[in-house]
């Protein structure tokens, strides 16, 4: 009989109000989940601090180091304050609808308002990452695929980023072209022109402002969403590269998740792509024993950053400490350092299946 393996976990699931307030069901009567009460409160936070500090930068009054003092502050809160957060919301509420049917319309507001102050040009996320990355499994047609990439070399990395930065609307549109799908291919290009068009015109009015609200937003976004997506899929089993256990990675106990929505959770992620942002954890749990079958690989206390700069630096030895090698599944710390370096190595051809969630 085979042991039944836990872990410790203390991430973010759902607990329910004792009580909520008027302004609670005000809003509880419009979202679709009550477990998304948050995002309201970080929607209205956002929209009441980063929003108007962006319009006094194009104001004619603010001008010299108050100018400057204001960019700051802007920069800190769309950076270290709002970006994660913002991201991982804009990430559970493309999965799963934000607002009832009859509010739809409100669905709009994310990706289409606050988006562009974050460098998310409307729709071109949502298209990317579900209508794409989720249907190809960072395998061959994947658009932001790891596989074709030496995983712990930086050079790798900037030959990643900038291929995706200069060319991935492009490529996005003619991926959905190929696939009849015209809809997506017009969000996509609609969206960008639009965001390009609206930063041309804006530049006319004040091309600082213009800079600071929006362009460097968008080279720091794609920067992040590159270097998220070039950790979660460092590690990939050439032998076995479409194996969700085998080609992602999951981040527990970390600050990172409290703050991002559970993010850290990237392995159930894409086992079950619709699968609540509180419900990680438990999903974790139940299903441990298939993490450990496949040697899956679970890092605690660290998050995407962290492993990506590790790997940048080739420090295995930091990283193997924070493997969750439950029951000794996965042998010694040199075994685990070699089960690593095996998963990063650029992969020329590959062989696969698809697990079906």
């Amino acid at each position: 009989m085979r042991k039944t393996l836990t872990l410790s976990l203390a991430d973010p699931v759902f607990i329910p109000g004792e009580q909520y307030s008027a302004f609670d069901r005000f809003w509880l009567n419009k979202i679709r989940d009550e477990r998304d009460l948050p995002f309201i409160y970080l929607t209205l936070r956002i929209t009441f601090t980063l929003l108007p500090v962006a319009m006094l930068l194009y104001m004619p009054f603010i001008v010299g180091w108050v100018w400057w003092l204001m960019a700051g502050v802007y920069f800190i809160l769309n950076n270290f304050v709002f970006k994660g957060p913002f991201g991982l919301m804009l990430h559970c509420t493309s999965h799963r609808p934000f607002f009832r049917e009859e509010y739809r319309w409100l669905n709009k507001y994310l990706p289409w308002v606050i988006g562009p102050f974050f460098g998310q040009t409307p729709e071109t996320y949502a298209s990317h990452h579900l209508a794409m990355h989720h249907r190809e499994n960072n395998l061959e047609e994947d658009l932001s695929s790891t596989m074709h990439y030496q995983r712990d070399s930086f050079r790798h990395f900037m030959l990643y980023f900038t291929r995706f930065f200069f060319m991935v609307i492009i490529t996005l549109a003619h991926y959905f072209d190929k696939r009849s799908q015209a809809t997506l291919r017009n969000k996509v290009i609609r969206g960008e022109l639009l965001f390009i068009v609206g930063c041309v015109l804006l530049c006319f009015v004040n091309w600082q402002a213009t800079f600071m609200v929006f362009l460097l937003p968008l080279l720091i976004s794609r920067f992040i969403m590159m270097l998220g997506n070039w950790a979660q899929h460092s590690f990939v089993d050439e032998t076995d590269p479409g194996n969700f256990y085998k080609n992602s990675i999951t981040c527990i106990n970390t600050k990172y998740n409290h703050k991002c929505w559970n993010d850290g959770y990237h392995i159930s992620h894409h086992i079950k792509p619709n699968l609540h942002w509180t419900l990680h954890p438990e999903h974790l749990q139940n299903n441990l024993q298939a993490y450990m079958d496949n040697q899956a690989l679970i890092f605690e206390g660290i998050h995407f950053l962290h492993i990506w700069w590790f790997l940048m630096t080739k420090n295995y030895s930091k990283l193997a400490k924070h493997v969750v090698n439950v029951d000794g599944v996965l042998g010694t710390e040199a075994d685990i350092i070699n089960l690593m370096k095996r998963r990063t190595r650029k992969i020329e051809q590959t062989i696969y299946t698809v697990v079906e969630s």
